[in-house]
């Protein structure tokens, strides 16, 4: 583009690189360290140990899970599950538990979303049938069982959200419960984990808490019922 110079020129400057304005220095994004396979195992790890006690052996199992701490004193700390140890003085399942667990853990130094195993192990049944643990949840296998202490595991170092009732299917379930105490002259537990022992397996919640009432099933625990 032309540019018309009307006056006579009396002086001139060279502009450099030197002239340049300084620009404002961008903020440092945080090297946010992410679970992968490639991930070393430290030194040390903080780990949690469950005890299941289950009728299908008079010995219970401890199942150790050993979790990562990443970004450690960050705003982007947080644990990860890094292996999986199970162990019982019980020796007719030692060779696939070894195999299990050495395949979950694993998939835990894999990274990724790896709570899908939850789910893949609670739906593993055992052909000769399950068992009802305290407080009258039912369990398929035992392999469900260790799915379940994993699940609770992930909910108590933030993987996975604990499923919460709303609030009015507590005062529901709370109802209920009272009618039934009522029509039946019994006094359940108050801590709502205590279910008749006539009670039926719910199957919404699979949990042995569903009783007759108003002509329909409906469960003590979840709240499920077919009358609505």
């Amino acid at each position: 583009m032309a540019i018309k110079i009307d006056k006579h020129i009396v002086d001139y400057t060279v502009k450099n690189g030197t002239d340049k304005q300084p620009q404002p220095e961008r903020p440092k994004k945080a090297e946010v360290i992410q679970m992968h396979e490639r991930l070393e195992r430290p030194e040390m790890l903080v780990g949690s140990t469950y005890k299941v006690k289950t009728p299908l052996s008079e010995h219970a199992l401890y199942v150790t899970i050993n979790d990562v701490v990443l970004n450690a004193d960050t705003e982007h700390e947080q644990r990860r599950p890094f292996e999986v140890f199970i162990n019982s003085k019980n020796m007719e399942h030692f060779q696939w538990i070894v195999a299990l667990t050495r395949i979950i853990s694993a998939v835990f130094r894999k990274g990724g979303d790896v709570t899908f195993m939850v789910e893949e192990l609670q739906a593993v049944f055992d052909p000769r049938g399950g068992y009802f643990k305290k407080g009258g949840k039912y369990i398929p296998s035992l392999v469900a069982e260790i799915g379940d202490v994993i699940e609770q595991h992930m909910q108590r170092i933030g993987l996975l959200d604990v499923p919460e009732l709303e609030a009015h299917q507590k005062q529901l379930i709370a109802d209920k419960r009272r009618q039934f105490e009522e029509a039946e002259g019994v006094k359940l537990d108050a801590s709502g984990q205590s279910f008749p022992e006539s009670a039926q397996l719910c199957t919404k919640c699979s949990t042995r808490a569903a009783v007759q009432m108003d002509g329909c099933m409906t469960c003590l625990n979840c709240g499920d019922s077919k009358c609505g």
